[in-house]
């Protein structure tokens, strides 16, 4: 008798719960609220299948228990009672899959007027392509991709060459219009998931998925990686930022084009190979894993690590020399360090990109050799490269340029403003402040800010341009 009451308690206690639980879904930033009835759908079915055999085993429980002399009755077969469970059964079924049919074919029938959005996924960032003025995304196949062309954009469509291509984890859309979502994988399954948008859908290496929606809100909605891509899955993480149609306009036309990129690229190749390896760290996702300031990673830092002995998995040691580099980049699993997984994936780098990425370890060792004069040409527009270096560092994925919170303080109207510091202590905006808080972060924290920030180490030329484009978002 006490278990039958226990059982009903639990019956009543858990459907009350689920009423009047304070923890509810989050109101839909899109037109799916759809997806949200198809579960409610499916939550109402299997709650009443729930309740019914909740009930049933504890009425069963309080009429059948032992009593002495009793005996069970034999009934191995009810004909009756399994066409009954069957037709049941198969109502509820039919119940929860019927609307998510429905609602996954309205979720992949794409409206003719969509704006189309590539998102490329790699262990462990996310890279977004957007078509430029014809409208329209060049194509694009594994074939084409390398260190200066990470989304393999063919350079032969002229479809591709005014696409704007997106090297880091933000990415703006405009509000109330429809955008169709096509997702690629460069390695391993990933899953391209916004929770408030309501859109979720695998991404398949060597297939293209793909899904739309229509942002029905302004505001700052977190990306994530909803399928375990590896050991750095948990920091595969985006920004989508819905805008006005006005803001987002202005947002594009602060990026390059594909073609623009290209011919930017070739000449940093010739002339500065310092700032390529610093763009091939960034679109190989090289710093998903590698720090630039000495903190830990799932790899080791690039801090420091030229000229260094390390000790590897088999116990012996080895001093880090361009040899050395070289086949990590190409085979990183010839020689592990100890303490750090396997999980590096082999890159195809030709010579002069290999040498590249060698200058970037070797400047952040301080011993660059007998290589060329790193130091980059000032801009003509520091403003527009101080934008520009902001978006490629991933500066705009925790400061807001439009006063919006963020993870870290807004960048508008910041210079000269009086911040207060964690330490009680306040301090006025100012050059010299901007200056210390990207080379050294941690040593002055905003009060109700996490000191996550990490460590930049920036030229002087590169310096002045995000500090004119930070007074700019002051004028």
């Amino acid at each position: 008798m006490a278990l039958a009451v226990i059982l009903i308690i639990l019956v009543v206690a858990s459907v009350l719960f689920h009423i009047f639980s304070p923890w509810q879904a989050t109101e839909a930033a899109s037109n799916w609220g759809s997806i949200d009835e198809a579960l409610l759908i499916t939550i109402v079915i299997t709650g009443v299948f729930f309740v019914a055999v909740g009930f049933f085993v504890a009425v069963a429980v309080w009429r059948f228990h032992h009593k002495k002399g009793r005996r069970a009755a034999y009934e191995p077969e009810n004909r009756k009672l399994e066409w009954w469970l069957i037709v049941i059964t198969s109502l509820g079924i039919m119940g929860m899959l019927a609307p998510g049919l429905v609602v996954y074919q309205d979720f992949v029938d794409v409206p003719e007027d969509a704006t189309v959005v590539e998102v490329f996924g790699q262990q462990w960032q996310w890279t977004f392509r957007l078509p430029g003025e014809d409208g329209k995304l060049g194509t694009s196949e594994i074939k084409w991709i390398s260190a200066a062309n990470p989304l393999g954009v063919n350079p032969e469509d002229p479809d591709g060459q005014d696409d704007l291509v997106i090297v880091s984890n933000e990415i703006h859309m405009p509000v109330g219009k429809p955008v169709k979502v096509l997702l690629r994988s460069k390695d391993v399954l990933h899953n391209f998931y916004i929770p408030q948008i309501r859109s979720k859908m695998d991404m398949v290496p060597g297939l293209v998925s793909y899904f739309w929606f229509t942002p029905t809100k302004t505001g700052r909605f977190e990306i994530l990686c909803a399928e375990f891509c590896g050991v750095g899955h948990y920091n595969m993480r985006g920004i989508l930022i819905v805008d006005e149609p006005e803001q987002y306009e202005q947002w594009k036309a602060g990026h390059k084009t594909f073609a623009a990129s290209q011919k930017r690229q070739g000449a940093t190749a010739g002339s500065n190979r310092l700032a390529l390896g610093r763009q091939l760290a960034e679109n190989q996702g090289c710093l998903a894993c590698h720090s630039l300031d000495g903190s830990d990673s799932l790899g080791p830092t690039w801090k420091d690590l030229y000229g260094k002995f390390e000790t590897l998995s088999d116990g012996s040691t080895i001093i880090v020399d361009e040899a050395y580099l070289k086949e990590s980049i190409l085979e990183p699993k010839a020689k592990m360090v100890q303490g750090y997984p396997p999980v590096m994936v082999a890159y195809s780098l030709d010579d002069e990109h290999l040498e590249a990425l060698i200058a970037l370890i070797k400047s952040l060792s301080g011993k660059s050799g007998n290589e060329e004069n790193v130091e980059e040409p000032s801009s003509a527009d520091p403003v527009a490269l101080g934008r520009e270096l902001a978006q490629s560092l991933g500066c705009t994925a925790c400061h807001s340029t439009d006063g919006s919170p963020g993870v870290g303080p807004t960048w508008k109207a910041m210079i000269g403003k009086t911040e207060n510091l964690t330490d009680g202590s306040s301090v006025t905006v100012d050059e010299a402040y901007l200056k210390e808080s990207i080379l050294a972060p941690g040593v002055k924290v905003v009060e109700g800010y996490s000191p996550i920030m990490p460590a930049y180490t920036v030229s002087e030329n590169d310096m002045a341009a995000l500090v004119a484009y930070l007074e700019s978002l002051s004028d």
